[in-house]
């Protein structure tokens, strides 16, 4: 048996990740905690061409910028654990917004395996993807799927193995523009002379610290010399902002989706005959990001929310407060009826029963208030 190959499964929520995870491992599977926090952390293995492999679910996110705690889990993982590999799994009928994660973990200097998941979907939309031209293009192996039937599974195992010994050195890059790359390649060779001991790639430290990514700015703070790089880095920023007309971190946004943007349109084409097919969920879409109604639509969508709170929630507080009123009584007077002493009596009523109703006479506006948020995201309209 030869040695242990280490792979990262990375992607969007709903991209299909965890059936890809279910699918690779089958029953092989082990979940814990990430360390120091109570997100679960999924792992398994499978062997493939006489290797063994052990694969790490990776928490669902949209980019890798430590905004939220999966983030930062997941882009701490792939900077300290360095995995042999990274199998980003994307929603292929949402190609763009997929990719975004994508390019931050080919920026980040990851070795990538692209899974096209949901493939029938795609088709179902009479569209098709060029994965040769987008394989040649980011300079990865491309995979279709549709991971609930296991179709193309098999072909991920054996990828993984053939480009976890490949010695290959990724050069994806995204042009930013003339005037952020010559400040880029500037810092770049600035951070050179001073050695950091750093193991990200240089480029991919610039650009976050141009985007000012808080955790990667207190990190450089805590390094040697690390006020005077962050001096020279705040003057960079804003003089490109005062270039620029706008802040940096949104310009360095843009430039990612407008290369994605240009990406897609080259290397996905229509069927014939179904270029005006629009499926139900473009259709809403089209509404919901209309820049005239989506605004009040988003307006009316977080008034629903209020009413299906407070309404629906209101009879079941006071269903709850009354409960725990006529248990406070009732007990009341059995503890005084058995000559308990008044004190204990008070324990007992007023602090016991009274503290746990007052808890709990939130939980129905909390149960519906994640209801509602749970259905928002399940429908795509918080994506």
């Amino acid at each position: 048996m030869g040695k242990m190959i280490e792979i990262a499964l990375a992607g969007n929520p709903n991209s299909g990740k965890t059936t890809v995870f279910n699918s690779l491992t089958g029953s092989h599977q082990h979940v814990g905690n990430w360390p120091g926090v109570t997100v679960e952390k999924k792992e398994g293995r499978f062997t493939s061409n006489g290797f063994k492999v052990r694969v790490v679910d990776l928490p669902g996110t949209y980019s890798l910028s430590a905004y939220s705690l999966d983030e930062r889990i997941a882009r701490d993982f792939l900077l300290k654990e360095n995995p042999d590999l990274v199998v980003a799994v994307i929603d292929a009928s949402n190609l763009e917004r997929n990719l975004y994660l994508v390019a931050q973990l080919l920026e980040l200097g990851a070795k990538v395996v692209l899974d096209l998941n949901m493939v029938d979907l795609v088709e179902k939309k009479g569209i098709r993807i060029d994965t040769e031209k987008l394989s040649r293009i980011l300079g990865v192996p491309v995979i279709e799927t549709v991971a609930h039937r296991e179709k193309g599974i098999d072909k991920i195992r054996k990828v993984v193995v053939e480009e976890a010994e490949k010695r290959k050195k990724v050069t994806f890059k995204i042009d930013y523009g003339p005037d952020i790359e010559a400040v880029i390649d500037r810092l770049i060779k600035f951070l050179r002379v001073k050695r950091l001991p750093v193991n990200y790639p240089l480029r991919w430290l610039v650009v976050k610290l141009l985007e000012g990514d808080a955790e990667i700015l207190q990190k450089m703070k805590n390094l040697p010399e690390g006020e005077t790089i962050l001096n020279v880095i705040a003057e960079n920023v804003a003089q490109l902002e005062k270039h620029l007309g706008y802040d940096l971190e949104t310009a360095l946004i843009e430039k990612r989706y407008g290369y994605l943007k240009g990406l897609v349109g080259e290397c996905t084409h229509k069927h014939y005959g179904l270029e005006e097919r629009l499926n139900l969920s473009d259709k809403i879409d089209r509404v919901v990001t209309n820049k005239f109604i989506g605004i009040p639509l988003f307006l009316g969508l977080m008034w629903l929310t209020f009413q299906l709170v407070f309404t629906l929630g209101g009879p079941l507080v006071d269903l709850i407060d009354v409960f725990f009123g006529w248990a406070g009584e009732v007990v009341s007077k059995g503890l005084i009826s058995i000559g308990a002493p008044q004190w204990f009596s008070s324990l007992i009523c007023d602090g016991i029963i009274g503290g746990v109703g007052s808890v709990l006479v939130f939980l129905p506006n909390i149960f519906l208030l994640f209801l509602a948020i749970s259905l928002l995201e399940d429908s795509g309209y918080m994506a």
